[in-house]
């Protein structure tokens, strides 16, 4: 019995649209760093998920900056500081989503000696999200809700100084190597709910008002909790006064 040449032909076509359709979402599902950066430059909110994001995401933009700043010993124009801030007034929102390089909302620069520092006023949200690099959020003040919710950090992390006007979740989060919340304030509360942190828990001077969950959280090295303050409390009378 012979095939139909036409069905032949028509499931190759079939075929190929597939194909083609397949490869066009595939495609849509990887975003360039610099094209967010620029969006966030250009006063765009941000809104993000089931994507990959390649290359270096910096919102501090230090690259554009550098080069108009005074050298490291004239600092005192810049108002006798070393620290360039950025203040980011637009959403920002990932879910599910995988950084394949490093986020910068803080980056020291070793050969000028500057700082330069990324503030949100608005809402932040990085749910579910892997950062396969690092994620630096060092001296971050978060104005707006912020959410990190059941996101995974492969590498350095530092939210050390850190600021959050609202409570913040870090809930099912995973953190691989040393976690850095030394410093850091959480004014309306935060959750550590089944988070599991795979070497040291740094958060010696953190200071927590509102509720301070740590149900189920995990910590397979060390936690540095020297000078912390929880709601009045330092880390282990808040442990024994909350024990089950």
């Amino acid at each position: 019995m012979k095939t139909n040449p036409f069905v032949r032909r028509s499931g190759v076509f079939a075929l190929l649209i597939t194909f083609l359709f397949t490869t066009h979402s595939i495609a849509q599902k990887t975003v360039n760093a610099s094209d967010i950066a620029q969006d966030i430059k250009s006063g765009k909110s941000i809104s993000y998920e089931n994507v990959t994001i390649i290359g270096d995401l910096d919102m501090t933009f230090m690259n554009e900056k550098i080069s108009e700043l005074p050298a490291k010993k004239r600092w005192y124009k810049n108002g006798g500081s070393n620290a360039v801030e950025e203040q980011i007034e637009v959403k920002i929102s990932f879910v599910n989503c995988v950084f394949e390089n490093n986020v910068y909302a803080y980056y020291h620069d070793e050969e000028s000696e500057y700082t330069f520092i990324a503030h949100f006023e608005n809402d932040v949200t990085f749910k579910g999200c892997t950062f396969k690099e690092n994620a630096m959020f060092k001296y971050s003040d978060f104005e707006q809700s912020a959410n990190f919710k059941g996101s995974k950090f492969h590498g350095k992390t530092t939210f050390k100084y850190a600021t959050f006007d609202e409570n913040v979740s870090f809930a099912d989060t995973n953190f691989e190597e040393l976690a850095i919340f030394k410093y850091t304030k959480f004014k309306e509360g935060v959750s550590f709910n089944n988070a599991t942190f795979e070497d040291t828990l740094d958060i010696k001077y953190v200071e927590v008002n509102g509720d301070f969950n740590i149900d189920n959280m995990t910590v397979e090295k060390n936690i540095d909790s020297k000078y912390s303050d929880i709601n009045g409390k330092g880390f282990a009378k808040f442990l024994l006064d909350n024990r089950n």
